[in-house]
């Protein structure tokens, strides 16, 4: 008997009682492992999520958890030989392992340096800008977001045992969520095998990911209002799964990605033999031949103009010719196998569907080459083009053959396309072939409420593009609709996805203590040390200096105006800018204003300031006249360490005001400040 697939729960691996089921090669038939969940303590993981993985969670930062992810995903890279030998046993290429098990390190890493890049060195990510809530600014409100207190709960499809589940815990694990990953059982081999080396690493904290091997029924029945659940797979088990009653009735957060009949679309402006012609054909050959098309989001239904559709049908015919079945590790062949030989009857049955209105035009079922291996054992399939010229027909837009099936057809004009389009009912991803920007234009914004993602290529873009079917860390994945209605993935999206949004209403002090970011209105320091003089550990958020005041006289801003080359009227003009309804007369420039300001706060001797990186939010308020004074408020607004430095940076509020009060510019000073001992 082969291994049986054990599952992490509660700290340690746990073997069921049983002999388990079979999990068979799509290569051969033979068995390559077994898979079994009985006795294993549903609840117990749950609340081991609840109590240990989470409470460690919230003791990173989301840059420690950041630093985490990435550390394990170069450690995964390393080792992945191992993960794409097993992969063969899939029927997966090596090119199709490259996608799932590289696309799956590839998520980490990616959502580790947006984490870097975009959210705190805290737990507390703050949405949006402050609202004033009362006339004197003593009363505010702030969204913030924060971690649920639950699990993750992550039911993943076949098709992508590696990547399916690392692009479910990377926001989740940002986030500060404890996941529970439960991958499909014909594939969960090559993820326990993955798992296995997550365990081993010691990277993540205790509790934080747990793995299911296994059947999860019974889960749903231990979750709440704190707890989520991210399903890919059927249409059928998601509504199956969105009606559990502790989804509808305790408030369970339920998101899910189905399959769906995802459209390319052949620009009317293209024309046979052009660039965009042949990336149209490459991509649908690509799309059905990547995963032997086992792909949520490979292309099944190809619309083309009419009068060109034996022209892409010829075209891929002759990309097809050369496409070699057989084993994956096999010499010469660029396409495995199906998952398992329930998936390919299956693949058959939806064929069978499609054929009472459409006809094959490429590839035979019942006839086809397999090289290195045998098809009566193997899940084999060849490509498979079908011709649609009923245009009344349902069965294109209805059912869908999860394989290396799609069916042409063909349309008249930009509002039918757009038509037919939509009677797939909600879809992952489309694609539009085009160069002309007014027809993109009408296409995607016609698309758009029924796709979650679109893609507009053409041979500008076509070298840098990553294709039809590919879902990226920093984009939504998911759509309206038939495709489930749900999103993961989108950058930041994808981790405040996890998280509690709550608006907090109090004083401009309160704000900043809950926040760790000075609010206007909040108390300022000063304690006679110059904020300049003091490194990341001693420097306090709202430390302050005051500069000035510092007079701007004519002859400033003549000068200002000879040095730069900015000659704009309203500086130099008297008439003219005395005619101007917003100045009245000469005004001086805004950097004039903010290089002034500059001097007032810079403190010029070396010290734990090492650089001035930007500045942001700039807003000019108030124009400056000659011989009006300027005095600037600079106050340490957010401090972020950086991991990987020996320094971090400071958000300093800067306010400049005239000699009655009235601020003139605003803006956030960006700085590079040294770490310190403390630090």
């Amino acid at each position: 008997m082969s291994k049986l697939l054990e599952s992490y729960a509660a700290g340690r691996w746990y073997t069921a009682s049983d002999e388990g089921t079979p999990l068979l090669s799509a290569v051969d038939g033979s068995e390559v492992a077994r898979i079994s969940a009985t006795g294993l303590d549903l609840g117990e993981m749950v609340t081991y999520a609840r109590e240990v993985g989470g409470p460690a969670l919230a003791k990173l930062t989301f840059h420690e958890r950041a630093a985490a992810l990435k550390a394990l995903a170069l450690t995964l890279m390393a080792g992945k030989d191992e993960f794409y030998a097993l992969s063969t046993s899939t029927g997966a290429t090596t090119r199709d392992s490259g996608v799932d098990i590289d696309g799956g390190f590839g998520t980490l890493l990616s959502y580790a340096s947006k984490a870097r890049r975009e959210l705190p060195n805290d737990t507390v990510y703050l949405d949006g800008a402050l609202e004033q809530l009362g006339k004197r600014g003593t009363f505010l409100g702030q969204h913030v977001y924060t971690s649920r207190r639950g699990v993750a709960v992550q039911i993943n499809a076949f098709n992508f045992p590696v990547w399916g589940f690392l692009e479910k815990l990377a926001p989740a694990f940002i986030a500060g969520v404890p996941s529970i990953v439960k991958p499909a059982s014909q594939s969960a081999y090559l993820a326990e095998l993955v798992f296995r080396r997550i365990i081993e690493s010691g990277l993540l904290p205790e509790g934080s990911v747990q793995l299911l091997s296994g059947s999860a029924r019974g889960l749903l029945d231990h979750l709440g209002g704190q707890d989520s659940v991210a399903f890919t797979g059927s249409a059928d088990t998601a509504a199956t799964l969105r009606a559990h009653p502790n989804v509808v009735g305790e408030g369970v957060h339920f998101n899910a990605e189905a399959d769906s009949l995802n459209a390319s679309i052949l620009g009317s402006d293209v024309e046979p033999g052009s660039d965009e012609f042949d990336l149209y054909v490459k991509q649908l050959v690509t799309e059905m031949t990547v995963k032997a098309g086992q792909k949520c989001t490979a292309i099944r239904r190809a619309f083309v103009p009419t009068a060109m559709m034996d022209d892409v049908i010829a075209a891929v015919e002759t990309r097809l010719s050369r496409v070699v079945v057989g084993a994956p590790d096999a010499d010469g062949v660029t396409m495995g196998a199906l998952a398992s030989l329930e998936q390919r009857d299956e693949v058959l049955k939806s064929l069978r569907g499609l054929t009472k209105s459409a006809k094959i035009v490429v590839g035979d079922p019942d006839n086809f080459e397999v090289v290195g291996a045998d098809k009566a054992t193997g899940a084999f399939l060849p490509p498979i083009l079908l011709r649609s010229d009923d245009k009344d027909a349902t069965e294109p837009h209805d059912i869908e053959a999860f394989g290396p099936v799609s069916t042409v057809i063909g349309y008249d004009g930009t509002d039918e396309v757009i038509e037919l389009a939509a009677r797939g009912k909600g879809s992952l991803v489309a694609s539009l072939v085009t160069r002309d920007p007014a027809l993109a234009r009408a296409v995607v914004l016609g698309l758009a409420p029924f796709h979650g993602r679109v893609l507009v290529l053409n041979r500008d873009d076509a070298k840098e593009s990553t294709g039809h079917g590919s879902p990226l860390p920093v984009l939504v994945h998911g759509g309206p609709g038939r495709a489930g209605g749900g999103e993961e993935l989108g950058g930041i999206r994808g981790i405040l996805h996890h998280m509690q949004r709550t608006a907090v209403q109090a004083t401009p002090d309160i704000l900043t203590a809950v926040g760790n970011k000075w609010v206007t209105g909040a108390q300022r320091h000063d304690d006679g040390v110059h904020p300049f003089r003091k490194n990341l550990a001693e420097l306090r958020i709202g430390d302050t200096i005051v500069g000035g005041p510092r007079q701007v006289t004519l002859a400033d801003i003549d000068h200002f105006a000879e040095f730069t080359g900015d000659t704009f009227y309203a500086h130099t003009d008297p008439e003219a800018a005395a005619a101007n309804p917003l100045f009245g007369g000469i005004v001086a420039h805004g950097y004039l204003v903010v290089s002034l300001a500059a001097g007032l706060f810079v403190d010029p001797a070396p010290g734990p300031v090492l650089a001035n990186f930007g500045v942001d939010n700039l807003r000019f308020l108030t124009p400056v006249k000659a011989d009006d004074s300027l005095t600037v408020t600079l106050t340490a607004k957010l401090i972020t360490p950086r991991s990987s430095a020996d320094y971090g940076e400071v958000r300093w509020d800067a306010v400049v005001v005239n000699q009655d009060g009235d601020p003139v510019a605003t803006y956030d000073v960006l700085t590079l400040v040294a770490k310190g001992d403390n630090a």
